[in-house]
């Protein structure tokens, strides 16, 4: 059996996680062997049409009356019982921050090693696996011993893609013996931003601002872009850091990791943790007034100006398209 840890937002299965489950069943199919899954916070009824269409055969339906939000130590906890029942040869998670957590968790109480940000698995007696290092930017090729191999799979690095064929479902409730050392680190609260649009981590265009957008104000002609593109407004550390935007904009290796049709990087240098996080876009747009900044070797197509210029323009040109006045 392959046990893959689920993440969800309320009810919605995460798409790292659809990710996962993807390189899960085609390993599960390789050693002949079911994809099962585990859920947490009593979530399993919303989403269970989705994990079987990616062929999860049997659910893990995690109930307690204090996991109600994530709890890293408590998640591995209750991985850790749950292996003890099923003895899997795998467990894997989405190399998401929650999913590397959890998964360090649970080789900590379990003595096993784990491997992370895996992109390619072959199964053996030991596992053969190709994995991202230095944010992405070295691969290494590795073999993962122990009973049980834990592994997470690097975000972005398979697409995620539904079985031929739906599973034949099974829901089995386990109720994990947990203390109150498993949960001195949880979620306690969420504060949602109020927002209309699309996350960064979903739009299908990503429009974003680095140094060059000069201050926050600098990112007015951005949003007005992003209104008339229905994409969402990111930008790099180096705005996050100057207090510029919020870190929930922030594209990146410590940020969001985007895949949208087309990524346009105004004023973005493109150091590498920034290159880390949007390399899974489709096309990339570089506005910049450097024609050799690092961002332009990663575009596809690029202008050589100056954005507070060119993005202007750029809307001008739209409206004008559109038939719509300023």
């Amino acid at each position: 059996m392959i046990i893959g840890l689920v993440e969800h937002e309320q009810g919605k299965l995460n798409e790292r996680t659809a990710e996962m489950l993807t390189l899960g069943r085609k390993l599960a199919a390789q050693m002949g062997a079911p994809l099962a899954a585990v859920v947490m916070g009593g979530a399993a009824p919303e989403i269970a049409e989705r994990l079987a269409a990616f062929g999860v055969s049997t659910v893990y339906a995690v109930k307690h009356e204090r996991l109600g939000s994530y709890a890293p130590e408590a998640w591995a906890r209750c991985v850790e019982q749950i292996m003890a029942a099923a003895k899997p040869a795998a467990v894997m998670a989405a190399g998401s921050e929650r999913g590397n957590e959890a998964m360090a968790y649970l080789g900590a109480l379990t003595g096993l090693p784990m491997a992370a940000n895996c992109t390619e698995v072959q199964p053996g007696e030991s596992f053969l696996v190709t994995r991202q290092c230095w944010g992405g930017t070295l691969w290494e090729e590795a073999r993962i011993h122990g009973s049980v191999k834990l592994l997470t799979v690097a975000p972005l690095a398979v697409a995620a893609e539904e079985a031929p064929a739906p599973a034949a479902l099974s829901v089995s409730e386990f109720a994990p013996t947990l203390t109150d050392k498993d949960l001195r680190v949880r979620v306690v609260d969420r504060i949602e931003t109020a927002s209309g649009r699309v996350t960064l981590a979903e739009a299908r265009v990503v429009v974003s601002g680095g140094r060059g957008a000069g201050s926050a104000e600098g990112f007015g002609p951005l949003e007005e872009l992003a209104g008339l593109l229905g994409a969402a407004v990111g930008c790099s550390r180096a705005v996050t850091s100057a207090g510029w935007r919020p870190h929930a904009d922030q594209i990146g290796q410590t940020g969001t990791r985007i895949s949208p049709e087309i990524y346009i990087a105004c004023g973005v240098s493109g150091a590498t943790q920034h290159i880390v996080g949007c390399k899974g876009s489709k096309h990339i747009l570089a506005i910049n007034t450097d024609p050799e900044a690092p961002i332009m070797n990663a575009a596809d197509y690029a202008i050589v100006g100056d954005m507070h210029v060119v993005v202007p323009a750029l809307c001008a040109e739209i409206r004008k398209r559109r038939g719509v006045s300023d």
